[in-house]
């Protein structure tokens, strides 16, 4: 007995060295940020120091608009998302867009700890900084829930609220994106802090898009290099592993003029919760655009940009 659990101990220690050895031959390393830096910030790029992060923003458009549009994106994107939409609002708009706390340039906070409270908390600060006293907020997906949560606990300082496939209701029966499946399964997900391939991100933007065209070489090496940030996967999981408490039964409080826009196709959160916002919020508009996805500022700029700019105007 004693030889036969030697020998499961000698195998064991033997898998353990091979998987060990696998693992660091494939292993991805954390890319530096000011490299990323030199690649995805451009001259509208500007970085503020604020809670000990330096935080990666543009603010571009009409400075003197005393209302300016302020845009969130959702989980592992960043401010590139809106790229194609700014370029079709009002030009008479102030439009302020940033990387936010976990993503992209701006990277992680100190104690790698996420939640609705502190992003409000975070958005708050921002805009001090910013001397906004009142925006319209726009987000989308994460970058949604985010939006409306922060309209709730500062209610004063959103004049309007646009809501872009939002999260906030509990899943229904989504397809879900395969990244996002694996982040959340104990012991497993932690692998994704050493191996992140590129093909996992390939396959997980195939959800995002309806049309596949978009699913680019460009957009997956912009992903994936933005995800392999430093201390970006490890602010990614902690996000998957213990997510966030919505305030589900508080959207009905919510009292600011809302837009909710919905790509039908969407696989990842239900188009039939554009319907459930707007019976929620009182006096909202909800209007879902055919044949698009998750993200309809990438997938339909000019469709979702004439829509906004009826409901700000």
């Amino acid at each position: 007995m004693k030889q036969l659990l030697k020998r499961i101990g000698y195998a064991f220690l033997i898998l353990l060295i091979i998987v060990s050895g696998l693992v660091f031959a494939i292993a991805q390393k954390d890319i530096p940020r000011e490299k990323l830096k030199a690649k995805y910030a451009n001259s509208n790029s500007k970085f503020m120091p604020l809670m000990n992060m330096q935080v990666h923003f543009r603010d571009e458009g009409n400075k003197e608009d005393s209302t300016p549009l302020l845009l969130i994106h959702g989980t592992s994107s960043s401010l590139n998302t809106w790229d194609s939409l700014v370029t079709m609002l009002p030009k008479n708009k102030r439009v302020i867009r940033l990387d936010m706390p976990a993503f992209g340039l701006t990277g992680p906070n100190n104690e790698n700890k996420y939640s609705y409270h502190f992003y409000s908390e975070f958005l708050n600060a921002f805009l001090k900084q910013l001397q906004v006293k009142k925006c319209i907020i726009a987000g989308n997906s994460l970058g949604g829930g985010i939006s409306w949560h922060f309209a709730l606990d500062y209610p004063n300082k959103v004049y309007q609220l646009i809501l872009i496939d939002a999260s906030g209701y509990p899943k229904k029966n989504e397809k879900g994106s395969l990244g996002f499946k694996i982040a959340k399964i104990p012991i497993l997900n932690n692998l994704l802090l050493f191996i992140t391939p590129r093909s996992l991100v390939k396959k997980s933007l195939e959800t995002v898009y309806a049309d596949q065209r978009l699913v680019t070489e460009e957009r997956i090496t912009q992903y994936h290099e933005l995800l392999l940030a430093e201390g970006n996967r490890k602010a990614a999981l902690s996000i998957f592993k213990y997510g966030f408490e919505q305030q589900t039964s508080r959207i009905k409080e919510i009292h600011q003029p809302t837009l909710i826009i919905f790509g039908e196709k969407d696989q990842l959160i239900s188009s039939e919760n554009a319907y459930l916002f707007e019976k929620d919020i009182k006096g909202s508009k909800a209007i879902l655009i055919k044949n698009v996805g998750h993200v309809p500022m990438e997938e339909a700029p000019l469709a979702t940009a004439n829509i906004i700019n009826d409901f700000i105007k």
